[in-house]
C-alpha cells in the first residue's frame, strides 16, 4: 500500500493509528501552519516595526546624501566667495578715493599734452553716486592727429586708475587736424563718511 492509499483509509478520529509516515507529515502541516499563524497575527507588529525601520533609515540616508552634497557645494562656494572678494579688492584698489580725484585729473590732462594733443575744453562734471561708487564724467575736447589721438585713447585705458571714454566723436578740424569730442568717466569710492551721510538719507521720509 502505497501513501496515497494510506492517507485515503486514515481515520480522523483516530490519529495515534495513523502509520508514521504520516503522523510525521500531519505534524510538519500543522507545526507550518502555527508558524504561519503567529508570523501573521503575534509577529504583524514586529514587520510593520521593521518595515518602518527600513524607511526611516532610507530617509535618514538620503538626508545624510543630501547634506553632504550641501557640504560640498559649501566648500566650493566659500572657495568662490573668496576668489570674488580678492577680485573686488584688486578692483577696488584701481579707484581713487576722494583726496585723490585731483591727481587723476590731472593725470588724464597730461596724457593728453603729452601726446602733442590740444586741450580746447576740459570740463569735469558733477559726480552721482550709484551704490557705493561716484561716477563723475569729464566733458573734454582735443585737436590733433589720428595717431596722437589713438596713442591718448591708449595711454587713458593703461592709467593705475579706471577711466573710460565715451561718446567719442571725431571730426575734421582746420590744418588737417582732426577733433575729438568724448566724455571721460572716472569712478572713486565713497569713504566711510560718505556712505554714512548716503545712507542717513536715505531713512529721511521725501528723501531721494
Amino acid at each position: 500500500m502505497n501513501f496515497i492509499e494510506e492517507l485515503k483509509n486514515i481515520d480522523p478520529k483516530t490519529p495515534g493509528s495513523w502509520p508514521w509516515l504520516i503522523k510525521i507529515a500531519a505534524f510538519v502541516a500543522l507545526f507550518m501552519l502555527v508558524v504561519a499563524a503567529g508570523a501573521v497575527f503575534d509577529w504583524q507588529d514586529e514587520w510593520d516595526n521593521l518595515k518602518a525601520a527600513r524607511q526611516e533609515e532610507d530617509k535618514l540616508r538620503d538626508t545624510f546624501l543630501s547634506k553632504k552634497r550641501e557640504a560640498i557645494n559649501l566648500d566650493i562656494i566659500k572657495k568662490q566667495l573668496i576668489d570674488t572678494q580678492q577680485s573686488f579688492g584688486a578692483l577696488l584698489k584701481q579707484l581713487p578715493g576722494k583726496s585723490e580725484m585731483d591727481a587723476l585729473l590731472t593725470d588724464i590732462n597730461q596724457a593728453g599734452l603729452g601726446r602733442g594733443l590740444q586741450f580746447d575744453l576740459f570740463k569735469p562734471g558733477q559726480e552721482a553716486a550709484t551704490g557705493v561708487f561716484t561716477e563723475q564724467p569729464i566733458t573734454i575736447k582735443v585737436t590733433g592727429n589720428y595717431d596722437d589721438l589713438g596713442k591718448f585713447a591708449s595711454d587713458i585705458s593703461q592709467l593705475p586708475r579706471i577711466v573710460t571714454l565715451n561718446d567719442i566723436s571725431i571730426s575734421q578740424g582746420t590744418s588737417g587736424a582732426l577733433n575729438m569730442d568724448a566724455t571721460a568717466k572716472t569712478f572713486r569710492y565713497l569713504d566711510e563718511n560718505e556712505l554714512a551721510a548716503q545712507k542717513h538719507a536715505s531713512k529721511v521720509p521725501g528723501a531721494k
